[in-house]
């Protein structure tokens, strides 16, 4: 079978493996959509463990089961996610799912997801798989472990203002999902004017390009008011920054994406002594967070069709990579067969 393999951003390679043996407690799946993910081009933490193949936003056909499956079939439309909880440990028990060790340092996949097969084996099996009905297509499930990330650190609002700081893919389904759950007004940002307009699509009442931004222009826009949620989805250290100059009062910072290994940013902490700020990181879908975000595409409740920009064969996995790194896309997905 062929595999896109990661040697770094520039250098994704396509090459020949065996197809994955399965056994007694374990599928072989075939894959039909993978996306990018932003976390793929974070080259600083991937190189590490180059040469490998990279890949988990994916959805197939089961195309072997294993003697001790009793849940799935050969031939069922499947959604699978790469890692899932123990749901023993003390995290688990708090609700912090993916906070799990297990969670973190197992992956069930073999090959990742830029290949035409992959076995699927271990708790992924338990709780991290969702049959697909026959109305939702490949890509469009594709995007269930993305909007489950989105998910996790979401919840209703009651007219909330949110910022959202910087406008791919993770930014307008946060967008998206922010004004499904209540949100009052939303601002985003970016530097790609392309992205801006998708932003106003997808939700955004105002855009601003990030190279403009500070807070009295935010403030301009939101009666006043600096946001109630601020959420970085952007690597840029700027970001960070303007993410701690943009919150009100008892508001609430959102880390959905972060800036590379050893890059600093300095904060005058005294200035955020009495402002009560909510500061919190995320990593991850649970199981559940994407059983939500399942529901919610399926009901087209969140549009993940319209942020497809470019499907692109295996073969063409490196221009995949190129394109995406740019920026100057939306989602980029890879169909392992298309012609």
């Amino acid at each position: 079978m062929k595999v896109g393999v990661y040697y770094n951003n520039r250098d994704i390679r396509l090459e020949e493996r065996a197809i994955p043996e399965i056994h007694n407690n374990s599928i072989l799946l075939k894959i039909i959509s993978s996306g990018i993910c932003g976390s793929d081009l974070m080259e600083f933490h991937r190189i590490k463990k180059a040469p490998l193949v990279l890949g988990h936003e994916i959805a197939g056909i089961i195309e072997k089961v294993g003697e001790d499956i009793k849940d799935y079939a050969l031939g069922d439309r499947i959604f699978a996610t790469h890692h899932v909880p123990c749901d023993a440990c003390k995290e688990c028990q708090r609700g912090y799912k993916t906070q799990c060790d297990e969670f973190k340092k197992i992956n069930n996949f073999s090959p990742g997801g830029f290949s035409e097969y992959t076995l699927i084996a271990g708790r992924s099996l338990e709780t991290g798989i969702i049959k697909l009905p026959n109305e939702m297509t490949y890509d469009q499930a594709s995007f269930i472990e993305p909007l489950g990330t989105v998910v996790e650190t979401s919840e209703k609002l009651s007219g909330d203002s949110v910022l959202v700081l910087g406008a791919g893919i993770a930014g307008l389904l946060n967008i998206q999902l922010n004004r499904v759950y209540g949100a009052g007004s939303i601002i985003a940002t970016d530097t790609n004017e392309k992205r801006l307009e998708a932003a106003k699509k997808f939700g955004a009442n105002y855009t601003i390009n990030a190279k403009d931004y500070n807070p009295s222009l935010l403030k301009e826009i939101n009666n006043g008011r600096k946001a109630d949620r601020v959420i970085i989805c952007t690597g840029a250290p700027k970001a960070t920054e303007q993410a701690f100059q943009s919150y009100e009062q008892g508001g609430k910072i959102i880390f959905f994406a972060t800036p590379p290994e050893n890059e600093k940013t300095e904060i005058e902490w005294y200035q955020h002594w009495r402002n009560k700020p909510t500061i919190e990181m995320t990593y991850g879908a649970s199981p559940q967070s994407c059983k939500t975000a399942f529901e919610l595409i399926k009901n087209k409740v969140i549009d993940v069709e319209s942020m497809i920009s470019h499907r692109l064969p295996l073969e063409e996995i490196a221009e995949g990579f190129k394109i995406a790194a740019e920026g100057d896309c939306l989602k980029v997905i890879i169909n392992p067969y298309k012609k």
